[in-house]
């Protein structure tokens, strides 16, 4: 049964929203071991010891796969430069987090959808129309609401940080124009391989702190998740429009406020409630438009 291209538009439309909400999950249950960890371990020490667990990982569901017996495709120069990329991208919002109010880097990398929709303009031709626009600046506003970042704490950080944000705007530009006969799953490896590297010639420069059995298998346990979000992540942006997917990074806030609730017992206060508020609304808003017809989705009405 062949599909129109519409229906097939949709349908990977569908995949990518269903595959960024996941992998977005899985980056905020990530977060929160390696923030545990990192209470006793140095930043790029525990990075290194995580992301040498996810290679691992990695590698073996790609063998399991039969992705193995493409591996001369991690030398290919667009995985390279996404890996790269990405790599920087990690390293450089950490480094400007561990200086900034964890708010104010939250408010700024999730700018990130932004530029994905403008990068998606300019490189794709993508055709996004006022409402789209609209939709993706709500759910920033809501993000603004959620976060409360003080303007008092913006500064060199803050730069930094934002050029993180483009760096994980440009990694994700590089994903999409990837040779789609290379799987997604060694795209993931070489995600996971740059970081391990790049975090491990950091840290060898650093005091290694002795590690217990407890903080290994915390590691470990964040490697998973670490390692489902990478490769989500990718099969989220090698498919349907960047410009309606992007925003979805948004529902990464929400699990993440769920997850503070149940653990900590955070609470959000009224202005968060009415950034959740918008968050939701917005995202429903992105979806009804994306159920309509294609010729409603026509880029001058969208």
């Amino acid at each position: 049964m062949t599909h129109s291209p519409a229906e097939a538009l949709r349908a990977a439309n569908r995949r990518g929203v269903l595959a960024m909400a996941a992998g977005m999950a899985c980056f905020v249950s990530n977060d929160a071991l390696v923030k545990f960890v990192s209470q006793s371990l140095p930043a790029a020490q525990l990075i290194f010891i995580r992301g040498a667990f996810a290679t691992v990982l990695l590698l073996a569901i790609a063998h399991a796969l039969g992705a193995t017996r493409h591996l001369r495709s991690l030398a290919d120069r667009k995985v390279l430069l996404r890996a790269g990329l990405d790599a920087f991208a990690t390293m450089t919002y950490l480094t400007s987090l561990f200086h900034l109010p964890i708010g104010n880097a939250t408010a700024i990398n999730m700018a990130t959808p932004l530029f994905i929709t403008l990068f998606a303009v300019i490189a794709f031709r993508e055709r996004v129309g006022a409402s789209r626009w609209l939709a993706i600046a709500t759910g920033f506003v809501g993000v603004l609401l959620i976060v409360q970042p003080s303007g008092e704490a913006f500064n060199a950080y803050a730069l930094l940080c934002l050029g993180g944000t483009l760096l994980h705007a440009g990694r994700d530009l590089t994903t999409r124009v990837i040779d789609r006969s290379i799987p997604s799953i060694l795209v993931t490896v070489s995600t996971a391989v740059a970081v391990t590297l790049l975090s491990g010639a950091i840290a060898a420069f650093q005091e290694w702190k002795p590690v217990d059995a407890g903080q290994y298998a915390l590691l470990a346990a964040a490697s998973v998740f670490l390692g489902g979000g990478y490769f989500l992540l990718t099969v989220a942006m090698r498919g349907g429009e960047m410009s309606l997917i992007a925003p979805f990074r948004y529902t990464g806030l929400l699990f993440a406020l769920l997850l503070g609730f149940l653990v900590w017992g955070d609470v959000p206060n009224g202005l968060a409630w009415a950034g959740i508020a918008l968050l939701v609304v917005a995202g429903l808003y992105v979806l009804h438009g994306e159920r309509r017809p294609r010729a409603a989705l026509d880029p001058i009405a969208d």
